[in-house]
């Protein structure tokens, strides 16, 4: 029971593999969330046909709309990502400070932090390996495109879109 408590996870929840479970924590799992915990607890068990382990691959959806944030969510784990939520770009910064993910999907029009505010932050954090960084949003001008590329976006995609559109997208970038 300290086990689970020193893992930040609530009373009660078993921990057989605490470092994965609070490298998931650390990568912004919520621990309420049980998907999270369990797609850690199965990245933590698998292992490919030549036993190494396999590769999770984690997407931080960055929206202040829940229902967007859910919808992308399906999306991304359709793709075959672990998704992350974050509801504006304050939140988002500080997540990716705890564990960079592999693919952002962000919004740009949010409280607090708005996405061009907080691509330009997150391109600022030293990494080894930085994130494909996709906006996904309302804005279609050719001058909004051009500011979220130069801001450090590597692609842009226009609301609504649907999983085909997505995956287009991260296939042309190599994530797909």
């Amino acid at each position: 029971m300290a086990e689970a408590r020193e893992s930040g996870l609530p009373d009660g929840v078993p921990v057989d593999k605490p470092q994965d479970v609070r490298d998931a924590l650390n990568a912004g799992a919520d621990p309420r969330d049980v998907d999270a915990v369990v797609a850690a607890a199965k990245a933590a068990r698998g292992k490919g046909a030549a036993g190494q382990q396999q590769v999770t691959k984690v997407c931080l959806i960055v929206d202040d709309s829940r229902v967007i944030r859910k919808v992308s969510s399906k999306i991304a784990k359709s793709l075959g990502y672990v998704p992350v939520e974050a509801q504006d770009g304050t939140e988002a910064l500080a997540r990716c400070k705890r564990a960079m993910p592999d693919l952002v999907l962000t919004d740009w029009d949010m409280p607090e932090m708005d996405g061009l505010e907080f691509v330009t932050h997150l391109r600022a954090i030293p990494t080894p390996k930085p994130p494909t960084v996709v906006f996904c949003t309302s804005k279609g001008k050719v001058e909004d495109i051009h500011a979220g590329i130069e801001a450090g976006a590597d692609d842009y995609i226009v609301k609504p879109f649907d999983e085909g559109a997505l995956r287009t997208k991260l296939e042309k970038l190599g994530r797909g």
